[in-house]
């Protein structure tokens, strides 16, 4: 049995891929196939595929976000059956779902409520979860434990991560100070910004430590690669989740502000094989999608896709300059 799939020959630029027939794959004990209805394109995506991965054997398919309908079950899953609708984050390492179906690991999925299209549902996963992950799980951001009113500094704030990073802040009772250029000012007003810097502006640790009056912020979400340079926005025991690099700490004046910094790599729950980090990947993006569904969290699709436009989609990711999340419909289902 065939399905189709985005295939990469060999280590390339996303234009390369190329729509192919491959095998559709046969869910093992504890998976589940999807057929999939739509995707989203994510900075991994593009990396991997210009960079490869070990693990990889090509043809690859790649893609780590998306949502579909289970249409079947291997041995031992109990929790889900054809016909309900699901979110995940994949395993970056497994065949990917840039395609008509994928296999999946049962117990790192979230059901779909009804009332969420699964257009919006296929934007969530890497991006959510990563800020989600930041926010929650690592620098204590969350409703009833954030001391309302404390400052959350998001840098590369118009961004898919950024965006839901500031909204979750927000919805903690935090005041927000957003970084990105200063056309996105406007946009992350919207999302919750109280305070916008442009990236462009000088020392943005100054900047900072202006607005707070001295003080810093006591958490920075930071995914555009400017670790070490916000390291002075931190307050005394605050802390740094990391997405995209860590700070030079052996070149960091030393001082008594007894930081903290936060590696954020969803991937590492896959790779680390720990159940526990597994299953929260399936309780975090079931989080978010109760927001969405509540009206809580907006999830930031700019812009819907057909499906042969998924290569050109993730190269206009490439290039830099996309404001929220790009979803590609892989079928007509909704």
């Amino acid at each position: 049995m065939t399905m189709h799939a985005f295939t990469a020959a060999r280590p390339g630029e996303p234009l390369t891929l190329q729509w192919t027939p491959v095998p559709t794959p046969a869910p093992g004990p504890g998976e589940i196939r999807v057929r999939l209805a739509a995707v989203t394109v994510n900075p991994v995506d593009f990396k991997l595929l210009r960079g490869g991965h070990p693990a990889w054997t090509y043809p690859h398919v790649p893609g780590v976000d998306g949502a579909g309908t289970v249409e079947a079950v291997g041995p031992g899953v109990e929790t889900l059956r054809p016909g309900d609708r699901v979110a995940m984050h994949v395993d970056l390492t497994r065949p990917g779902v840039f395609a008509e179906a994928v296999v999946t690991s049962a117990h790192t999925v979230a059901r779909v409520p009804d009332g969420v299209p699964l257009t919006v549902a296929a934007a969530l996963p890497c991006a959510g979860m990563t800020a989600y992950q930041s926010l929650d799980r690592r620098l204590g951001v969350r409703p009833g434990l954030w001391r309302p009113g404390d400052w959350v500094l998001v840098n590369g704030a118009s961004g898919g991560v950024g965006g839901y990073a500031t909204q979750l802040a927000r919805r903690a009772g935090a005041r927000v100070i957003g970084v990105a250029s200063t056309a996105n000012h406007a946009y992350l007003r919207r999302l919750g910004a109280e305070v916008t810097l442009d990236y462009r502006s000088g020392d943005l640790a100054a900047q900072v430590r202006e607005v707070t009056g001295g003080a810093g912020v006591p958490a920075v979400v930071e995914t555009a690669g400017q670790a070490t340079a916000l390291l002075d926005a931190v307050a005394f025991g605050g802390g740094m989740a990391c997405v995209l690099g860590l700070p030079d700490l052996p070149t960091y004046r030393a001082h008594p502000a007894k930081i903290s910094v936060h590696p954020i790599a969803l991937g590492a729950a896959h790779a680390s094989g720990d159940r526990r980090a597994q299953e929260d990947l399936g309780v975090m993006l079931g989080d978010l999608l109760a927001l969405v569904l509540n009206g809580e969290l907006d999830p930031l699709v700019t812009d819907v896709r057909a499906r042969e436009a998924l290569p050109a989609t993730l190269a206009e990711l490439a290039a830099g300059g996309v404001r929220g999340k790009l979803v590609v419909r892989m079928s007509g289902e909704d």
